[in-house]
């Protein structure tokens, strides 16, 4: 039965191999999942952790990136996925759900969950996608006690909280033309004396943004590689190279299968058969092979094979 079902490893096991991964000196590479499948292949691949995306999951949902999903829709989904796999599980915990109060029970409930670590931002709530423009930002003081609501509130310590900043795109539009990587650096060190374990700047742009972060800030950094946003696609060796200790890639997974969902939907359409999309898919063996079909088959036949008795 070992790894049927749900994973094998601990929760408390896969935070701790979260934490020893951000030490590593190695970037800790944590794709999105848009569902449990997608994070057995993540781990099969060889990546070090699964990211489960608030703008992948409200899409999924039909619905747009603004902080529409509630804690327990996004609890239910990402416990689905820590579940399914041995890799730690980092989740988009948008602005806590509400206040402080609400931030703190965000952590406990996310720690019940399963999951390796959460972030949380500093934008207004309801919130939007990072990468679009018009965000708001709370003061700083705010997010302070914010974060260290959260960070009261967790009961492993190895649980990571991490401190997303929006701030380098709010300053970018101002008027003044003051540097927003420089109000941001001002916030991620506020945020680290809060607690925060990891800090995560939205919206860089060029890798001299993400050098002059790690310069100026000491503690773990996250470093978003999301497509068609404000950032350059920067190659993990890379980004560790700079000194970036972890990379997600939130929504990657969602555009790959809704890009490739869309094309054969059309081509049904048009012929009338999906005969000539056969070879872009998955192959049911390879599906049953994800799955551990034949582990399964193996269980079964174990429980079930005895025979009643005949016996009155």
């Amino acid at each position: 039965m070992s790894g049927l079902i749900s994973a094998t490893t601990s929760a408390a096991d896969k935070r701790s191999a979260f934490r020893a991964s951000l030490a590593s000196g190695k970037i800790t590479r944590l794709p999105g999942a848009i569902n449990p499948l997608t994070a057995k292949l993540i781990q099969e691949i060889g990546f070090e952790g699964v990211y489960v995306s608030g703008g992948a999951f409200s899409a999924a949902l039909g619905l747009p990136d603004i902080g529409l999903t509630t804690l327990t829709e996004v609890a239910a989904h990402s416990a689905q996925i820590a579940r399914s796999t041995d890799l730690p599980v980092l989740v988009d915990a948008d602005t806590g759900f509400g206040e402080p109060m609400s931030a703190a029970r965000t952590v406990t409930v996310f720690e019940d969950a399963g999951l390796a670590g959460l972030h949380l931002e500093d934008q207004v709530n309801p919130k939007r996608c990072g990468h679009l423009d018009g965000k708001s930002i709370v003061p700083t003081d705010e997010m302070v006690r914010r974060l260290r609501a959260a960070v009261s509130a967790r009961r492993d310590p190895n649980f990571v909280i991490c401190a997303r900043t929006d701030a380098a795109g709010i300053c970018d539009t101002t008027a003044s033309g003051n540097g927003g990587i420089d109000a941001a650096i001002e916030r991620a060190k506020a945020y680290a004396d809060a607690g925060a374990d990891l800090i995560f700047t939205e919206a860089l742009h060029t890798r001299a943004d993400f050098e002059k972060f790690r310069a100026a800030v000491d503690i773990p950094l996250l470093a978003n590689m999301t497509e068609f946003g404000k950032s350059q696609l920067i190659p993990a060796q890379a980004l560790e190279s700079i000194g970036y200790n972890a990379v997600i890639y939130p929504v990657t997974t969602l555009r790959l299968a809704m890009g490739a969902i869309e094309r054969g939907l059309r081509v049904i359409h048009e012929e009338g058969t999906q005969e000539t999309l056969l070879g872009e898919m998955q192959t049911r063996s390879r599906l049953y092979e994800l799955l551990e079909y034949e582990r399964y088959n193996e269980f079964d036949s174990g429980v079930f094979n005895f025979t009643l008795s005949r016996s009155q």
